[in-house]
């Protein structure tokens, strides 16, 4: 998956070919690389498995109190098709993990799992194919809250962030276990069911899958390259940003140079039924009854040329209103700005993650 999303300009918002910068060296600790297997875990859709692997990589060392339990760990929740390890790009932890950046690695335990059904994580291509439980939002908060307890002994987190799909997970923690964590952060999504053009976006993807004749029902010998040629087209139209994209391609030929360079990668590392799972995921995810259940601070960001969550829905800020902690940022388009994927760009946006540190700084005992 690596040389895909470096490349494609993705749901998940990482956008490289725009936004990345001259290379630099990481300045803070090496990740740790790790798995939980959680045992005989029953999904939602009624199917259950004996086992589903949880990978995720760690950055930095637990603090622990006098009772032992973990002061200083920050969970970042990654996008549709991501994986954990998106948040080691540059513009994002070169921005926030350094010595004496907003999130410090060698201060703060830095969480960063791979979501059932995504990376290295259990998924369907890993041999169940369309048999595979038929995961939602709500099992995948429900298998990080597994993972961090059992697997990491972390029963309490000073911060989660989320971005796109992370950043859904996000609300969904914050009604589900409201005392878990000091403060959340999401970045580019609503917190309302999928309807509307994302949800026709979404919906079309998954069918130029299943509506390709090699995709034999998810048994296929090779990837079906037509439908999932189609899909990907979609998902660069989700994640796309207009500005950025015009003076980057300002041509006819760059812009169909471009096009051909996000696809081939795509085409030879992406998984069609993983593709079907993980977007369809996002089909009963509708925290909007519940928000009042959020008594943390979130401060939670949206950027005006984000086309799966557009300002002019006026919906994000509605129903911040609910959420009596919530601080709602509606981020103007700027040459930084980068759509949908400006949640990973971090100097855009970090000063409101400085500012919500600051007012959830947990009472001293």
């Amino acid at each position: 998956m690596k040389k895909f999303w470096a490349s494609l300009i993705l749901l998940t918002g990482m956008l490289a070919a725009q936004t990345t910068p001259p290379r630099v060296p990481p300045n803070y600790p090496a990740p740790v690389d790790g798995d939980y297997k959680v045992k005989d875990f029953k999904f939602r859709d009624g199917n259950s498995l004996p086992e589903v692997n949880m990978h995720y990589a760690t950055i930095g060392t637990p603090k622990r109190d006098a009772n032992g339990h973990v002061t200083n760990a920050v969970m970042f929740l990654h996008g549709t098709g991501g994986t954990g390890r998106q948040f080691l790009n540059p513009i994002f932890a070169n921005e926030l993990f350094g010595p004496g950046q907003l999130l410090d690695a060698t201060q703060y335990f830095l969480i960063l799992p791979d979501n059932v059904g995504h990376g290295k994580s259990s998924k369907p291509s890993d041999g169940l194919h369309m048999k595979f439980p038929s995961y939602e939002y709500a099992d995948m908060v429900d298998l990080q809250y597994r993972m961090l307890t059992e697997g990491l002994h972390v029963d309490h987190l000073r911060l989660i962030l989320g971005t796109s799909m992370g950043c859904m997970h996000s609300w969904i923690w914050g009604e589900t276990y409201p005392d878990f964590t000091d403060a959340l952060m999401p970045l580019a999504c609503a917190p309302t069911q999928i309807a509307g053009r994302n949800r026709m976006m979404r919906k079309m993807a998954m069918d130029s899958i299943r509506n390709d004749p090699d995709w034999q029902g998810g048994e296929y010998k090779t990837q079906p390259i037509h439908g999932l040629t189609g899909a990907e087209y979609i998902l660069i139209l989700m994640g796309s940003a207009p500005l950025v994209m015009q003076k980057q391609m300002p041509t006819r030929d760059a812009a169909d140079k471009t096009l051909d360079d996000r696809i081939r990668p795509a085409l030879t590392t992406t998984d069609a039924n993983d593709f079907i799972y993980y977007f369809n995921s996002s089909r009963n995810y509708d925290p909007s009854k519940d928000l009042e259940k959020i008594t943390v601070p979130v401060m939670f960001i949206n950027s005006a040329d984000d086309t799966i969550n557009p300002p002019e829905l006026g919906i994000a800020e509605e129903l911040a209103k609910r959420v009596k902690t919530c601080k709602f940022v509606l981020l103007p388009i700027t040459d930084q700005t980068r759509g949908h994927g400006t949640h990973t760009a971090a100097a855009v946006w970090k000063d409101y993650l400085w500012e919500l540190l600051d007012k959830s700084k947990p009472v001293a005992k």
